[in-house]
């Protein structure tokens, strides 16, 4: 018998266990250092520097773990974004379309994106930066779950013979993604507009496509 077989993986190990745990102890402090600094000094006023200094940190340290000041603020923001999703998730079970189900959630990120529209740019230029042909999303740091809900919402949805089965719900879940951020970039660039409107457009152009009436 080979002895390996026995061996549970390093990840499994209670050492490597407590080694994650302080991993990501540390990637919350250095975010959370960020963000006070950002909240009290402004996002462009503050420096890698800054933060590393205020967090008791070497630079070396600081990026590391952080390469840019936009990783620091999407580490925040996913924390916030993933806590929001888990909260919502009763709610959705109990609404009986996709079409419901993702105006709740998106109308939900709407609020949350209002009170965070300062800082909505850069954030929003780093995400649409890893999301380019060739780049992967780090999995060494936590997501916001904005993806794999889409993704479960769609295959579920599926399931019930109210969307199509003939493209992946992880692929349908992708264009989705860009079809939010899109609605938020707009969203951005035009003083007065309502973003719960710009995503009701998206909610509407995903659901039922471009095609007019007479056309279908």
């Amino acid at each position: 018998m080979d002895s390996s077989a026995s061996t549970p993986p390093e990840s499994a190990t209670p050492e490597a266990g407590r080694r994650e745990r302080k991993r990501l102890q540390t990637l919350d402090h250095l975010a959370q250092t960020a963000w006070r600094l950002f909240e009290a000094l402004g996002y462009d006023a503050i420096t890698m520097e800054q933060i590393a200094a205020q967090a008791d940190v070497s630079k070396g340290t600081l990026y590391n773990h952080f390469p840019v000041k936009e990783a620091l603020l999407a580490h925040r923001f996913h924390g916030e974004l993933a806590a929001s999703l888990q909260e919502l998730r009763p709610a959705l079970h109990a609404l009986p379309t996709l079409a419901g189900r993702l105006t709740r959630i998106l109308h939900a990120s709407a609020h949350w994106s209002e009170s965070h529209r300062a800082y909505l740019g850069p954030y929003l230029r780093y995400r649409l930066s890893t999301l380019q042909p060739g780049k992967c999303d780090d999995d060494r740091y936590p997501r916001s779950g904005m993806q794999a809900l889409f993704t479960a919402l769609i295959a579920e949805a599926q399931t019930a013979g109210q969307a199509r089965t003939d493209l992946a719900a992880g692929q349908l879940a992708h264009q989705l993604q860009f079809l939010y951020l899109g609605a938020m970039l707009r969203w951005l660039d035009l003083p007065g507009a309502s973003l719960k409107t710009e995503f009701d457009a998206a909610i509407s152009l995903f659901v039922h496509g471009v095609a007019s009436e007479a056309v279908a």
